[in-house]
């Protein structure tokens, strides 16, 4: 296993994986991601915040840093805090628990930047995925909504979202 920046080679395998994965999401659940811009993913891998997880030549994983909030977070997007979104494992690797090893990751990442908080969210309404971050360290905040604007992404229409946290 190794995680690794997001490189434009990357980007069709990206997309692939997140096609995958918000399609398990409908399965699952009643909520998925709508598609992503290329500009925005080009973007992301420009500012070195998109990472992928390989094994061996293939992307097992993806996610995405931010290091603002403020949609989700509101006035607590003011701490010291990294922000893990886009989590999307290929459906080849499922339950290899790659939230946990980006957590791992994630803790030596923030010690580095001298963050205090490791987040993330997740739609609302999903025990599944609800339990699953809790059993990976995260705590649940509560349930925020957004307002939605033309400037987010889509999936923020579906209103509601999970918030988690670690504090280190």
């Amino acid at each position: 296993m190794n995680i690794r920046n997001s490189t434009t080679s990357d980007i069709a395998a990206i997309f692939q994986v997140y096609e995958q994965a918000s399609a398990y999401k409908l399965q699952v659940g009643n909520k998925g991601w709508k598609s992503f811009e290329l500009s925005q993913i080009q973007k992301e891998i420009g500012e070195n915040r998109h990472y992928v997880i390989l094994e061996g030549e293939a992307i097992a994983c993806t996610f995405l840093l931010t290091f603002n909030d403020d949609v989700l977070w509101k006035e607590a997007a003011n701490d010291s805090s990294i922000y893990i979104h886009r989590i999307a494992t290929n459906p080849l690797f499922r339950g290899n628990s790659y939230v946990t090893k980006i957590v791992l990751w994630a803790k030596e990442y923030a010690a580095t930047t001298n963050k205090k908080y490791i987040r993330l969210d997740t739609h609302s309404g999903n025990e599944k995925i609800n339990n699953y971050y809790s059993n990976c360290g995260f705590t649940f905040k509560g349930v925020t909504m957004v307002e939605w604007t033309a400037e987010l992404p889509e999936h923020y229409k579906e209103g509601s979202f999970s918030l988690f946290e670690i504090a280190l």
